[in-house]
């Protein structure tokens, strides 16, 4: 997810982008339309696996709190949503750069200006609903740390990834200006339970098929 994600955002779309330049990002976008698109194919793919990764963190975590481990998956679940309405705002702006005839009633200037607009709009929503994945994972980190089976450091961690993605949330929603990603230097929790679940995830499964009544037990 990582590398799709990334990919998409720093290489087709980011690297598309001239920022307080529109006509250059239109006939960059333009010109690399198929890389473009496949980054937007790239995020649709995400979105998919975020799915799946709620479903299996909430199997992770339930043991620790059924319900809170439910609400946890329905902030991801939120999240991918918002997620979703902020990529349909980059195929919005690569349909204004189309031959479309109906278009032609608008200038180049302002179709230029309009899709770079709208690449700026998905930047802006993905960062906003950002603050609910950052909910999403300081919960995690709660039951993590509650769990009795999975580090406490780690689930500490989480928490301060968390909050990193919600100040940046609100931070682009309250800041007049250009934000910078808090984020960027708070997602280790983030990375190291990715590891963990590498590394000791089957376990938690043999335990589990083994020891319905009390898997948190058998996993400490």
């Amino acid at each position: 997810m990582s590398a799709l994600a990334g990919f998409a955002k720093f290489v087709a779309l980011d690297g598309l982008v001239s920022k307080g330049d529109p006509a250059q990002t239109a006939t960059n976008i333009t010109e690399s339309a198929d890389l473009f698109r496949f980054g937007v194919a790239c995020l649709f793919v995400v979105i998919a696996l975020d799915i799946v990764v709620a479903w299996g963190l909430y199997r992770v975590f339930s043991p620790a709190g059924k319900n809170l481990s439910m609400l946890t998956a329905a902030f991801r679940l939120v999240y991918t949503a918002v997620f979703m309405v902020a990529i349909g705002q980059l195929l919005r702006g690569l349909r204004l750069l189309g031959d479309d005839g109906y278009l032609a009633v608008l200038g180049a200037d302002q179709l230029h200006a309009l899709a770079l607009l709208e690449v700026t709009a998905f930047n802006d929503l993905w960062m906003a609903g950002l603050g609910l994945f950052g909910l999403h994972l300081i919960l995690i980190g709660y039951l993590a740390y509650r769990s009795g089976y999975v580090p406490r450091l780690l689930g500490a961690l989480l928490v301060v990834a968390g909050l990193g993605y919600v100040i940046d949330g609100f931070g682009v929603m309250l800041s007049e200006g250009a934000w910078t990603d808090v984020a960027s230097y708070t997602f280790i929790g983030e990375f190291l339970l990715a590891l963990w679940l590498v590394i000791w995830g089957s376990r938690l499964a043999i335990s589990e098929s083994q020891h319905h009544e009390d898997p948190v037990a058998t996993t400490r």
